[in-house]
């Protein structure tokens, strides 16, 4: 097995330091302590020495052809979003506030541009981090410390914000003195809540189709059809371009799409016929579905009505979401026997761990168990 050495930024004593993380090796070690008078962190429980260039340096030439050394968590200044979604943020800056509100710091916008975040993540990191300096108004960002950032989240507990919200907030907070400041990692004590475990809302086939057949148009049909039969998130469909869908090999092809991924997933031949249908009839120019007024890419808050009122008047009781479709995408073709493993690829998912929730609500998991009562 190859040896590795995780580098990690440390805050001792107010001074920035480089950390050693390792799996226990005698020839690490022994290197770890030939470096500049390496000291050991109870409270971090690592090896340490003083963050320096010539420190740095000197490390890549202590473990160069020994063990690979992972910076993944040390050198964080790389652009995140390499899609071709425009970063806008100017309205963050134009907006008109009172003097009793602090606005987000300049370069806080100016890092979120240079990494070029996804807008939806922009808008969550600002709103988040301006409730949160907003209530620690008195006290200069620099001077902020964990007690401060434990004391607000412990308002949003108080406040039954849920876990994903919390955890947004710290991610804002860190983006901060991690990446906007560039100091070393000064929140280890800030426990995050554990992950909430919640299983995917699905309905029947049935009643998907009868989500299909209430649409208003052909062009409403096309795209709940697309959603549920390829399982592609909503920002996957209004990103499709015409010569995304390939209906020589019956194939789709996603690009960009979450974690920066291309992929493929199917085409079904009866919404293939209806593509062309919808395109004889309003002829887009460009994206798959656009505003017929503008020209521009159809909105996100038309497609969510576009689901959730076809849902009504299909009579489904539980409210349908375009993300819902996407779900019992997954969980219809498990539960028609198609492996978990080709389900993962069609979905995106980097690991089959992501794809085994369906298990949890496909009914052919538990029409194979014994019947108790008879």
């Amino acid at each position: 097995m190859e040896k590795t050495l995780t580098l990690k930024h440390l805050l001792i004593n107010k001074h920035p330091c480089i950390g050693f993380q390792f799996n226990t090796d005698k020839v690490i070690e022994a290197l770890v302590r030939e470096l500049p008078s390496p000291k050991w962190s109870n409270k971090f429980n690592m090896p340490y020495i003083n963050n320096t260039k010539s420190n740095l340096n000197l490390v890549f030439e202590k473990f160069r052809g020994v063990a690979w050394v992972n910076c993944n968590y040390f050198f964080k200044d790389k652009i995140l979003n390499h899609n071709n979604e425009k970063i806008d943020i100017s309205w963050f800056r134009k907006r008109i506030s009172n003097d009793n509100h602090r606005q987000c710091p300049e370069v806080y916008l100016q890092k979120l541009e240079l990494k070029k975040y996804a807008n939806s993540t922009v808008k969550s990191n600002v709103f988040c981090f301006e409730k949160f300096i907003n209530y620690h108004k008195g006290i200069k960002l620099i001077n902020i410390n964990e007690n401060d950032i434990s004391d607000y989240l412990q308002t949003l507990i108080q406040e039954k914000r849920s876990n994903s919200y919390i955890n947004q907030t710290i991610n804002a907070i860190k983006f901060y003195y991690e990446i906007v400041l560039g100091m070393p990692n000064r929140f280890y004590e800030i426990e995050r809540p554990i992950k909430e475990f919640k299983l995917p809302n699905v309905i029947s086939k049935e009643e998907v189709f009868s989500i299909i057949k209430h649409t208003n148009n052909i062009k409403h049909k096309c795209i709940v059809s697309l959603l549920y039969s390829a399982g592609l998130r909503r920002s996957e469909l209004l990103n499709l371009k015409l010569e995304d869908i390939d209906s020589k090999r019956m194939l789709i092809k996603i690009k960009q799409a979450k974690g920066n991924k291309d992929r493929y997933s199917v085409l079904n031949k009866s919404v293939l016929n209806d593509l062309r249908t919808y395109y004889k009839t309003y002829n887009p120019k460009s994206y798959l579905f656009e505003n017929s007024i503008s020209g521009k890419k159809y909105s996100v808050s038309s497609v969510l009505s576009i689901v959730v009122n076809a849902a009504k008047k299909a009579n489904i009781k539980q409210r349908v979401t375009p993300h819902m479709l996407r779900h019992i995408f997954a969980t219809h073709l498990l539960e028609n026997g198609t492996d978990l493993r080709y389900i993962q690829i069609l979905m995106g998912h980097n690991s089959t761990k992501t794809t085994e929730i369906y298990t949890h609500v496909a009914t052919n998991t538990f029409i194979k168990l014994k019947d108790l009562l008879t």
